[in-house]
């Protein structure tokens, strides 16, 4: 057996540039102009509802209006982003939870005071709004953020009960906390081992099935012990949503995403439509070709991302990753490797596993006048390094739009992902050109279970939630119940070749979205059936297609994805645009099955 991936050299951030620790004085400065801010502000209560009739003097107030509000979310957003971010690499340590807490507490309390200004803007009729930005220049430029602000104009709740539900957050995000924390403590017996959660999930893609399985049976075994926990965080959050959304009167439970997206409800039916229909021949049919690859007749649920060949996978150390990915994003166009390549030269990626540090990856934006940070548990496979391009495309994406300041760089979910998955598309595209012949059906493998993961699975997982909380409106969903809907979905979409194991039925329980951000899952088969029809379009003609891709992303959240396709010839609001996508994970299967 190989000796482990050594981790101690990997990057860690610094968080000096934000604030150099839970007592820099800057954090309590930053407050201040915050609540400075959001004071101007109050005091213009009344006074955009009052500028009606008076289209220059309504845009003059909108203009001067809105660039208070984005003051005050710099500073509110830049304290919390460096308690989110310090906290997340010491999920073990008391003192950050309680520095996290109270500054979400806090900064809460400060925003709550301005709650009336989308409100009050909300009061004003669309022509009154239009007439008064074409009278102002300066407002104009507002026009996206005012748009996103009025979809939620037929769900918005009397201002009391807006201050309300705000005042209360801090209380409910504590649900989430425990949440979290449970999970960070959790630690995984694997006969003699003890693994974190980050660490057991990556031992089930080990090239020994012993160890697989005995880490999926660890894993299993240690959820099953928290699923009370795990299980009253889900119930409560997701009741707590269902009393939200029933004063909002949204449709479903899904409705309050959509309109965050920006996306239609009838997008999404078309594209789970589209994903549930290749089903059979995406998911299922690569499994039963792994399994016959494997010399079995079914594949046991630790197996599903096994390496196909018994002998240790390669590992890339982090020189060669961080290569890879520069050298994939130059090959796009330069200007998007020399933006990836600032967050190597300084401090601004935390890539080592440790004790206390939480699970997943992520690139956190910050605000448009900071810069991202780059969040990863990098093991040396061949996955972290997709990973990696994952978050980095995330970073460069943030870092294009950050020219438009934070209101207006601020991205729809189902766009956000656009160039995080042509990141790592682009770094397959070059591990697979440089494969040899006897690597490239382990390639193949990797980049259609990647695909699966990414769109199946969250598909899986979007129907999971739409069950749940269907249960959850009928009363409390108990852990045995909510096990049976997660056997029940993923059963569907894994098909016969997987075995759903004694124990599987507790593996919703690791799984944050569920709890953080409520139908959220969507959005990344959304994304990765998307770029692949972006990668399509490139392959078509890459020198044309450049300048229109960093056009799309320097645009941040000013368009909506109809919008933002538009130029490449797109309509993602066919049904035809989703089944293209799934036709490409097809082929992909169909080239696995032409190397068996």
């Amino acid at each position: 057996m190989n000796a482990p991936f050594k981790t101690d050299a990997l990057p860690q951030w610094r968080l000096d540039d934000l604030y150099t620790g839970r007592d820099d004085p800057r954090i309590e400065t930053d407050l201040a102009a915050a609540k400075a801010a959001n004071d101007a502000l109050v005091a213009m209560q009344g006074q955009f509802a009052g500028a009606r009739g008076e289209p220059a003097l309504l845009g003059a107030r909108l203009a001067l209006g809105i660039d208070l509000y984005e003051q005050a979310t710099n500073k509110l957003w830049s304290v919390g982003a460096y308690a989110s971010l310090a906290t997340s690499v010491a999920r073990d340590d008391a003192a950050w939870a309680k520095f996290e807490g109270d500054l979400r507490t806090r900064s809460a309390q400060i925003a709550a005071e301005s709650l009336f200004f989308t409100l009050e803007l909300n009061q004003i009729e669309d022509t009154e709004i239009e007439a008064a930005l074409d009278a102002h220049p300066a407002a104009a430029r507002w026009r996206p953020w005012l748009r996103r602000v009025r979809l939620s104009r037929p769900h918005e709740l009397s201002a009391d009960l807006e201050r309300m539900l705000v005042d209360r957050g801090p209380a409910i995000a504590n649900w989430s906390r425990l949440f979290d924390e449970t999970l960070a403590r959790l630690t995984v017996r694997a006969g003699k081992d003890e693994l974190s959660l980050p660490e057991a999930l990556n031992r089930m893609s080990d090239p020994d099935e012993s160890r697989r399985k005995k880490a999926a049976k660890g894993l299993a075994q240690a959820l099953e012990a928290r699923t009370p926990v795990l299980a009253l965080c889900f119930n409560t959050l997701a009741f707590e949503k269902q009393v939200e959304d029933r004063w909002r009167r949204y449709p479903d439970p899904a409705a309050g995403r959509h309109i965050a997206n920006e996306v239609d409800a009838e997008a999404v039916a078309a594209m789970e439509a589209a994903v549930v229909e290749g089903y059979a021949s995406v998911s299922h049919r690569y499994y039963r070709l792994k399994a016959k690859a494997m010399g079995r007749k079914t594949l046991d649920y630790w197996d599903r991302n096994a390496p196909l060949d018994a002998a240790a996978p390669r590992t890339y150390r982090w020189d060669e990753a961080r290569g890879m990915v520069l050298e994939s994003f130059a090959a796009l166009a330069p200007r998007f490797a020399d933006t990836a390549q600032a967050f190597f030269a300084h401090p601004w990626i935390d890539a080592r596993p440790r004790p206390g540090k939480q699970s997943g990856a992520y690139s956190h934006p910050v605000t448009a006048d900071r810069h991202p940070y780059v969040f990863l548990n990098y093991m040396g496979e061949r996955r972290d390094v997709l990973t990696l391009a994952h978050e980095l495309g995330h970073a460069v994406h943030q870092t294009l739009c950050s020219p438009l300041g934070t209101l207006l760089a601020d991205t729809p979910l189902t766009l956000a992902e656009t160039a995080s998955i042509f990141g790592e598309g682009l770094v397959f595209e070059q591990l697979l050109a440089q494969a040899s012949k006897s690597d490239r059906k382990g390639l193949l493998a990797g980049k259609i279970e990647d695909g699966i993961n990414t769109v199946v699975r969250q598909i899986a997982f979007h129907r999971f939630e739409t069950r749940f909380h269907a249960a959850r409106e009928a009363g409390e969903v108990s852990a045995e119940e909510i096990g049976k809907l997660w056997l029940e979905v993923m059963g569907e979409s894994l098909g016969p070749a997987i075995k759903l194991n004694r124990g599987y039925e507790h593996y919703w329980a690791y799984i944050g979205h569920f709890v953080h951000s409520p139908f959220y899952v969507y959005a990344y088969a959304f994304g990765d059936l998307l770029v692949r029809a972006l990668m399509e379009k490139r392959r078509e003609d890459p020198a044309a297609f450049a300048p229109l891709y960093e056009d799309l992303l320097a645009a941040g959240g000013t368009r909506t994805y109809v919008e933002a396709l538009k130029p490449f010839g797109l309509d993602p609001r066919e049904k035809a645009f989703w089944a293209a996508g799934m036709n490409g994970l097809e082929r992909l299967v169909d080239e696995f099955e032409a190397l068996s």
